[in-house]
């Protein structure tokens, strides 16, 4: 056995095999054949024929699945339609909520979902377990936030109707959710045919949606091969065609839907460049195109599989890289010490083969590692083509494969002639220390992606997609949901502003049974904390009698909160997307005590049964609307004066203060603190002083929801006389104020010290209503920076 010492000189790994025990079991039950999932439940195909899925690790049938035809296109387009009608008028939260969770399920299940995935698309389970299944859960909690916004945010849009999609077999589970989310999100129905090689996550995810109990035929899987796909295609019942895959097969997909007036987007093939210029940190180059072009086995639209070096340094680089090559592992894509996997299939392995064979015969010089390879499986080795012409047909065509063709240069106007001499246009990579010479090429690049200094970055909240033959449309964020929405008929469109939020009451767990007397603590640095007075006072109900007591807090408590609320930083350096999901738990814990807190209410303010429940679930609605916004209030891009990309971006204040008024006293104090956390600053709040016991019952939800100590504190007593305080305080950046006219002086005299911004009301607000919710209250949140960028030599 090797000592540990004699393993950090080789680096040598051992097997670290994946457990596939809960796949297998799945497998197992699914023995008999797997079925179409249509109308929202798992049917046998009209015809009774199934198809062969194989593991690319090894060869081996791992199941059975059924062959789409044109009846089983037919059934399952009409399950779509029939379920169009009731889920396009389902509300934009009530959507948010079915996505939310299916997020959350997926989160439950990574372990096996990626191994599945691994098993069935032959990719090594670092990647599925750690890139692909997050990134599903990631857009459908965006797009959960979308569903949210979408009366505000593409006021006059609706949805298109019947969406059929084509996904791919190279990320099998993700190019599903990249689809399916804003569809759904948008309120469409969906007719989704899963790649023939790839359809296991597919289907496992229709499971999921049964669990999570998505209404019936809003969400349709037909399993196929192309003419599966090609019946769905031609279906004169859907309304809108998603396809990712080949240029050749999309090309014909335009021509099909010519004329029958479906919306269309396509994500096609890639050729994309890998730009490295002299200067660059040629270590970190080399770490960027391993993830570039070996990834996924190269199995990858936007791999970087044209490398264009600086002549000056190009045989250097290409040294580092080789010596970079000798260490990728290759192998069963189980094992988590494992770079590279499997090829999907014997055709796709046979593809690659002879286009490398084609390579060496026109000149160019080919190195592979002698890393051995396995046995059996469809395995292909890391392979870097030097001395490439750029006419060649290793740099021209799509070989999707571990194949990497090297070409240098000498000037970037070379460098931009070279990336731009393709038929393709996905996406870029530019390596240089100058900033200004990678945004002038990014800016002469034809290419929908251009990463600097880094590849194979992916979010949600960003579009992907491609220029000329790489297809039109755009996956992911704003422009994303774009694809899935069209102008509503003329005087259809809703008018927000006069919307309001509405609820219908529930069964009630209280009816006036007497409660254990208690005093409510104020909520500093995550702890329940005395008042420093000691002093308490007494809450009354609408016939004065004492319902409870709330600490009169002071100066010194306001120091304390402070203190605490700016130790809290890493909630404001938490992404967007982070802060969304603790929020969404917030608001489904809160949903949870919904009872208690509308008997609270009623105790407090006389408020009748309905009106009560009313202001608890407009509470939970409202922190999942700012839980949709939590990652999506970005920044422009400004049209400034030439040569430069002005970016306005907002940031958190930092710690804010927030006075809230006593109408509403959960919905009002929900309404102001949520949007503050949300934009990632840290709060000190004070609740109305004459109903406080909403919001420190508010503080055991805090508690048990993820959020951080510290973030927000609470602060019970009177009202004026803590603004004033805060008004005062040079630690608070911002401060809101929603009380009395004289309420409103003293904080706007307090903050002259350090100058903080306030917004600052009088008079009451019907909290019920959208105009308490949205962009002014974000806005109000954020400070913007603006960075000035210049570009061009």
């Amino acid at each position: 056995m090797s000592t540990v010492k004699e393993i950090l000189q080789t680096m040598d790994y051992g097997p670290a095999p994946e457990a596939k025990d809960a796949v297998t079991a799945w497998l197992a039950k699914h023995q008999p054949g797997f079925r179409h999932y249509i109308g929202g439940a798992f049917q046998a195909p009209r015809d009774g024929k199934l198809f062969d899925v194989h593991n690319p690790a090894d060869g081996s049938v791992i199941a059975k699945v059924a062959q789409g035809s044109a009846a089983d296109v037919d059934a399952a387009v009409a399950a779509a339609r029939a379920a169009f009608p009731a889920w396009s008028k389902t509300s934009g939260e009530t959507r948010a909520r079915y996505l939310y969770a299916i997020a959350r399920h997926v989160q439950k299940r990574e372990r096996f979902l990626s191994v599945l995935e691994s098993i069935d698309n032959g990719k090594p389970i670092r990647e599925s377990r750690d890139i692909d299944v997050p990134l599903v859960a990631r857009h459908f909690y965006h797009h959960a936030g979308w569903a949210a916004l979408l009366d505000t945010e593409f006021s006059g849009l609706g949805p298109v109707g019947v969406c059929g999609q084509i996904i791919p077999w190279n990320f099998p589970l993700l190019m599903l959710a990249w689809k399916v989310a804003p569809a759904l999100a948008a309120g469409n129905t969906v007719v989704l045919k899963p790649a023939e090689y790839t359809p296991l996550t597919a289907l496992a995810l229709a499971e999921i949606c049964d669990e999570v109990g998505l209404p019936k035929g809003v969400f349709n899987i037909v399993t196929g091969d192309g003419e599966t796909g090609a019946a769905i295609v031609n279906h004169a019942d859907v309304d809108k065609i998603a396809f990712t895959g080949s240029t050749e097969v999309g090309r014909e997909i335009r021509k099909a839907t010519a004329g029958t007036g479906k919306k269309l987007s396509l994500e096609l093939g890639g050729k994309s460049p890998f730009i490295v210029f002299d200067d660059a940190d040629l270590d970190s180059a080399v770490e960027g195109v391993v993830d570039a072009i070996w990834f996924n086995q190269g199995q990858v639209c936007c791999a970087g599989s044209r490398l264009l070096v600086q002549e000056g340094v190009a045989e250097r680089f290409y040294d580092k890289l080789k010596r970079r090559m000798e260490t990728l592992r290759v192998g069963d894509p189980l094992d988590k010490s494992i770079d590279i996997g499997a090829i999907v299939a014997k055709v796709q392995l046979e593809r690659i083969t002879k286009l490398v064979e084609q390579g060496r015969r026109e000149g160019a010089a080919c190195f592979q590692p002698s890393a051995p390879m396995p046995g059996k499986g469809w395995f292909f080795p890391p392979t870097l083509f030097t001395d490439v012409a750029p006419a060649s047909t290793i740099a021209q065509v799509e070989i999707f494969g571990p194949v990497l063709a090297a070409m240098t240069f000498r000037t970037p106007d070379e460098a931009a002639a070279l990336a731009n001499n393709s038929a393709y246009g996905l996406s870029a990579s530019v390596w240089s220390e100058n900033i200004d010479r990678c945004l002038d090429l990014a800016a002469r690049i034809k290419a929908g992606v251009i990463w600097i200094n880094g590849t194979n970055m992916f979010d949600a909240a960003a579009g992907f997609g491609g220029y000329r033959e790489s297809g039109f449309g755009r996956e992911g964020g704003r422009e994303g949901m774009i694809e899935y929405l069209t102008p509503l008929k003329k005087n259809s469109a809703k008018d927000p502003a006069k919307a309001k939020l509405s609820a219908e009451p529930t069964a009630s767990a209280f009816e006036g049974k007497p409660t254990l007397d208690r005093t409510a603590k104020l909520f500093i640095g995550g702890k329940q904390a005395r008042p420093d007075s000691g002093y308490s006072y007494s809450v009354l109900d609408a016939k004065d009698h004492a319902i409870g007591q709330a600490g009169l807090g002071n100066r010194k408590d306001i120091r304390n909160a402070v203190e605490a609320a700016s130790k809290a930083t890493g909630w404001t350096a938490l992404s967007g997307h982070a802060r969304a999901q603790v929020l969404y738990f917030l608001a489904e814990n809160l949903s949870a005590r919904a009872d208690e807190f509308a008997a609270r209410l009623i105790a407090m303010t006389g408020a009748a049964k309905k009106a009560a429940r009313a202001e608890v679930d407009a509470s939970v609605s409202r922190i999942i609307h700012y839980a949709a916004w939590a990652d999506k209030y970005d920044g422009r891009v400004h049209y400034t004066k030439a040569r430069h990309v002005t970016l306005a971006m907002p940031e958190a204040w930092g710690t804010m203060a927030v006075s809230c008024p006593d109408e509403a006293p959960l919905l009002g104090f929900i309404s102001l603190v949520i949007p503050v956390i949300a934009m990632g600053n840290r709060v000190v709040a004070t609740p109305a002083p004459l109903h406080p016991l909403s919001a420190t019952d508010f503080y055991q939800v805090l508690e048990t929801s993820d959020v951080p100590d510290g973030v927000v504190n609470i602060v019970t007593g009177e009202r004026d006389l803590l603004a004033k305080t805060l008004a005062e305080h040079d630690e608070i950046a911002c401060a809101w104020y929603f009380g009395g006219a004289e309420g409103v002086a003293l904080v706007e005299r307090g903050s002259a010290g350090n100058l903080k911004a306030t917004w600052c009301e009088h008079g009451a607000r019907d909290w019920l209503s959208t105009e308490a919710q949205g962009e002014s209250f974000l806005r109000h949140a954020t400070q913007i920076k603006n960075i000035w960028v210049p570009y061009g030599e």
